[in-house]
């Protein structure tokens, strides 16, 4: 009898063993599949429309800096201006900077023949004498991206809950898109839910605010897009605008551009600066973002809370609102605009090597 017992101890304690391996086995990966805790950090997805105007550029420089700095986590990269060449540059950029491996998406169906500044989307095919490349890329075959509305719900998916900042320097194209959008294998959540969830804020190029009357470029080029935006953004998901306005006042002029990266010609901002014409009244506008986006609101005067809308001619409209989930940036002084100017050129003129 003694001996049955015993047997049928034996048993129970091996198949609790197995039980507990398999939980064990389970919950792996079940944690594998979800989340990690949110540690603060920026988590950043960039939304550009690259190829025309050269503060994007800037924006992207200066995210890279930023991440290896341990100030954020850069997750991927939007291009909300349409054509396989915009993307490519995105890339060579990544790439440049040590980060070919960052996610690109790309705006599939946005806006028609936007307005081009400077048209430096030739980038990714510029030679050395020796006639090689002068740039590596990353991505083989840029027909195979995601759109850009599918790249953000995979990103989004993937993140902690209210943990993800959007900084969005161009259109609001793919971010309409990702509104619209509905459940799929990323998420069971439509896209208004899951902005709700995962965003912590976003952080916007655009809007004309106080009493100057005129149209916002970024939201005029694709207004459908726009009021779409507007609409369907979760009301309580802050949005900061930076204004046109803010950035007209710090101004990197092509031969700084070009001195400050002194060490190689070999560089892609410093090749477009030296093959294109950027005398077209490019301001830093889009960097203006990215710093309060990753370093806080402690360089710029903002507007009280409030609520902004648009309507079909891409007119702003800010309503005061003490408990609104918008804010704008106030433009600055003359000291102001020098201190974000130095700050710009010293990230540009930093040596990283890593291409």
């Amino acid at each position: 009898m003694k001996s049955y017992y015993w047997m049928a101890a034996l048993i129970l304690l091996v198949c609790a063993i197995i039980l507990f391996k398999y939980c064990s086995d389970g919950d792996s990966s079940s944690d594998a599949q979800q989340p990690t805790a949110y540690n603060g950090v920026p988590l950043v997805i960039l939304d550009t429309d690259i190829g025309s105007s050269t503060d994007d550029l800037f924006s992207l420089e200066m995210l890279y800096h930023y991440e290896r700095q341990g100030l954020c986590k850069l997750l991927g990269v939007v291009v909300d201006r349409e054509g396989e060449d915009c993307a490519a540059v995105a890339d060579v950029m990544n790439t440049y900077f040590g980060r070919g491996d960052l996610p690109i998406g790309l705006v599939k169906h946005g806006i028609e023949a936007p307005k081009v500044w400077i048209d430096y989307k030739s980038l990714p095919s510029i030679k050395n004498a020796d006639g090689t490349l002068m740039f590596k890329t990353s991505v083989s075959d840029y027909s195979t991206l995601p759109d850009g509305w599918k790249l953000y719900r995979k990103l989004l998916a993937e993140q902690p809950d209210k943990s993800v900042t959007i900084a969005s320097v161009g259109f609001v194209t793919s971010l309409s898109q990702l509104l619209e959008s509905e459940p799929d294998e990323y998420s069971s959540l439509n896209g208004v839910e899951l902005v709700r969830q995962k965003v912590k804020n976003c952080y916007i190029m655009g809007g004309v605010f106080g009493d100057a009357v005129e149209s916002d470029y970024n939201f005029a080029q694709g207004i459908k897009f726009s009021l779409t935006f507007f609409e369907l953004w979760p009301e309580d998901v802050d949005l900061i605008f930076s204004p046109g306005g803010v950035g007209d006042l710090v101004e990197y002029v092509p031969e700084q551009v070009i001195e400050d990266i002194s060490w190689t010609d070999a560089h892609p901002i410093k090749q477009v600066y030296m093959r294109f014409n950027c005398r077209t009244g490019q301001k830093m506008w889009d960097p203006m973002a990215i710093i309060q986006a990753v370093e806080g609101d402690s360089y710029f005067a903002l507007s009280p809370r409030g609520n902004v809308s648009i309507d079909v001619n891409a007119d702003v409209f800010f309503s005061f609102n003490p408990s609104g989930n918008c804010r704008y940036q106030l433009p600055g002084n003359a000291l102001w605009a020098d201190v974000m100017l130095q700050k710009i050129r010293d990230i540009n003129k930093e040596n990283v090597n890593t291409h």
